[in-house]
């Protein structure tokens, strides 16, 4: 029985096919991205996204929709289902639609008239190639198919509009078509198992309009060139169509379709659905292999890849991916920081976290591979580069104080993960003495000296060994209020920051924690009491006035309220380490409920995948990406942990 299943009455309700979305992705970057309905309501939205490699190495939508057409009887079926400008949809070949399934590809069937046929699409998963594959489903005399390729060749940030540069022109290949419309892109091959008829006519449709970035305050409006139509008189029972940067040879197709399909991971259970969604963020291109944050818009960041990677990985049991991973970002360790987006010197080094997740993520492999013996002789000269960055001092004014504490931030930077900047100023201003990073800090500095000693590093043990001792004492007395009985936020001089946020459960979490049994008990219940939801934990009480329950609006309205209340699945995260931590056995069924609750999400937003951030306030409507690395990563480690009944 497939699990994730709608009806007909599902299919034509406008609506509610609207507002989710189908993923999928090839592990070579390469993604499909739209609406249930088949619309296109994001420009985000595509049906054949690639990276450009010699452009800017982002994704660009290359193919935005093929608008398929049924000919019977001289009679033209319009499948597509546009919007354009004021909301006029056409056609609407929703009408059409009688079922879709998940499993094992995504998979529509139609009727039209007497007409029976289904269409299955297909992302090869090394290679930037779709594949749809369409069975009849009876016994019919003369039926063609037609297909309206709508290109865009552009940024999935931008949109683009009727002009005289693009290439209007053609070039044949096998079976298909080749079309390029600017300078440096990669060349996009529409190719067919059964030979075509090609009509050229380039023509440019205007005003499509994206209903979800008018809502999000941005532009919504995009001309695309129809550059003429394929029609393919069916001879069989199955026709294939296929979309690559390369041409093919036709004959292969139906070969390709079948050997590939065995390989994909299924969706028929909700694990299944969370082990896929984890394997669409891994991404393998021009020999690096990184974690894309979140679809559809987010690239690779170096904080959420090493949060995300012992549930991405390590959870699943690909230690050797794990590794691979963290390896391929240490190339981009520089000054003791990796890079807070992409990789390189063309991207900023602004997270202070980031490198003190690496040192936890290092720990988590250790301990699950037992390879502790061997990490510092492997590893060590990494840590030991952070750990003296921070010590001497980095870029963003992050230091360590005399104290042994970190210092981090500067004037209109936001360095933590609270790091959403309202017209050049952070909403959550948190420059001084971070709870998280500083427990974080305590943490690398226990991890690297015990497995130094294991190697039996004596110089960097007993150059930190006073500092070490004396942290517990010292981050008490810098963020404990016994009064209050939870930690301060962050600390800058005398100013104490002590709003309700999750950053203290950290703190309770890590596996060297720098505060007592008894205060992880009273952070974890002010954090269940005020914090907690069925979809993660809130960025901020709602007791407190700077509290926003909905994440709505513009980008600076959005922005306001991304961590000031909005809730977030990955931190489920430290709440169930410190549930372990504090309840050990005993916190499995509650471990094991906050898992099942997301199950009913499965179908909803990101079809298959969870996604990024939900509404503070009841019911807790699902916003941000449709699919988040770090969220998926959460609820694959809670399910290893109640497997296991520990944590890493």
């Amino acid at each position: 029985m497939n699990y994730i299943v709608f009806d007909k009455e599902k299919l034509s309700n406008i609506e509610f096919a609207k507002e989710r979305e189908l993923l999928r992705c090839s592990r070579t970057g390469s993604f499909a991205n739209r609406s249930l309905l088949r619309l296109n309501t994001r420009k985000y939205h595509g049906l054949f996204i690639v990276p450009q490699d010699h452009i800017d190495h982002e994704r660009h939508v290359l193919v935005s929709n093929l608008n398929e057409s049924v000919i019977m009887n001289d009679m033209e079926f319009r499948l597509g289902v546009n919007q354009y400008k004021g909301g006029v949809i056409d056609p609407k070949g929703n009408k059409y639609m009688q079922r879709f399934e998940a499993d094992p590809v995504p998979t529509y069937y139609f009727r039209v008239g007497k007409f029976n046929f289904k269409s299955e699409i297909l992302f090869l998963n090394n290679a930037d190639r779709m594949i749809i594959k369409y069975t009849i489903l009876d016994d019919v005399e003369s039926v063609s198919f037609q297909f309206h390729p709508l290109l865009a060749f552009r940024q999935i940030h931008r949109l683009t509009h009727k002009n005289d540069a693009a290439n209007t022109g053609f070039d044949w290949c096998e079976n298909g078509v080749k079309y390029c419309l600017y300078e440096n892109y990669t060349p996009v091959y529409i190719q067919c198992s059964e030979e075509i008829y090609y009509e050229h006519q380039p023509v440019w449709y205007e005003n499509f309009e994206y209903e979800e970035e008018i809502k999000r305050g941005y532009e919504g409006h995009e001309d695309l060139l129809n550059p003429g139509k394929l029609t393919v008189k069916l001879k069989n029972q199955v026709l294939y169509i296929t979309i690559g940067t390369e041409a093919i040879n036709t004959a292969s197709i139906e070969k390709l379709y079948d050997d590939e399909i065995q390989s994909h991971t299924g969706r028929s259970t909700y694990f299944n659905c969370l082990r896929n969604a984890a394997e669409q963020f891994i991404v393998k291109r021009n020999g690096k292999t990184e974690v894309i944050a979140g679809y559809p818009w987010f690239g690779s960041w170096g904080r959420d890849t090493f949060i995300a990677l012992p549930g991405l990985t390590l959870a699943l049991g690909k230690t050797d991916l794990c590794k691979e991973i963290m390896d391929n970002m240490l190339n981009d360790l520089k000054d003791g920081l990796f890079p807070n987006i992409g990789c390189g010197n063309q991207h900023a080094y602004n997270s202070v976290d980031a490198p003190l997740w690496f040192i936890r993520t290092l720990q988590a492999y250790a301990h699950y591979t037992h390879t502790e013996r061997k990490i510092w002789k492997e590893y060590g000269p990494a840590m030991k580069s952070i750990i003296s960055a921070y010590k001497n001092g980095t870029l963003f004014n992050i230091r360590m104080l005399d104290n042994g504490l970190i210092y981090a931030g500067c004037e209109g930077k936001a360095l933590t993960w609270m790091d959403a900047i309202v017209n050049g100023q952070p909403v959550t201003p948190r420059t001084g003495c971070q709870v998280e990073i500083n427990a974080l800090w305590y943490n690398a500095l226990c991890f690297a000296s015990e497995m130094a000693k294991l190697a039996r590093d004596k110089e960097f043990v007993e150059e930190w060994k006073e500092i070490v001792k004396a942290l517990p004492t010292v981050f008490k007395a810098t963020f404990w209020s016994k009064e209050k009985g939870w930690l301060a936020d962050f600390v800058d001089g005398d100013f104490q920051n002590f709003q309700v946020r999750p950053n203290m459960l950290i703190a309770a979490a890590l596996p060297y924690s720098a505060i007592s049994e008894k205060i992880r008990q009273l952070i974890l219940k002010k954090c269940t009491e005020e914090l907690l939801t069925t979809r993660g934990l809130r960025t901020l009480s709602p007791n407190d006035p700077d509290y926003k329950g909905y994440y709505h609006g513009n980008q600076e309205e959005r922005d306001a309220a991304y961590h000031q209340g909005t809730c977030w699945p990955w931190l489920l995260i430290p709440l169930t380490d410190t549930l372990v931590s504090v309840h050990q056995k005993k916190a499995l069924p509650v471990i094991e409920k906050l898992f099942y609750d997301f199950e009913r999400d499965i179908k909803d937003y990101g079809i298959s995948t969870i996604g990024e951030i939900y509404d503070g306030a009841p019911p807790h409507r699902p916003n941000g990406c449709i699919s988040q690395a770090w969220s998926v990563a959460a609820l694959l480690y809670m399910k290893w942990v109640i497997d296991n009944e520990k944590t890493m």
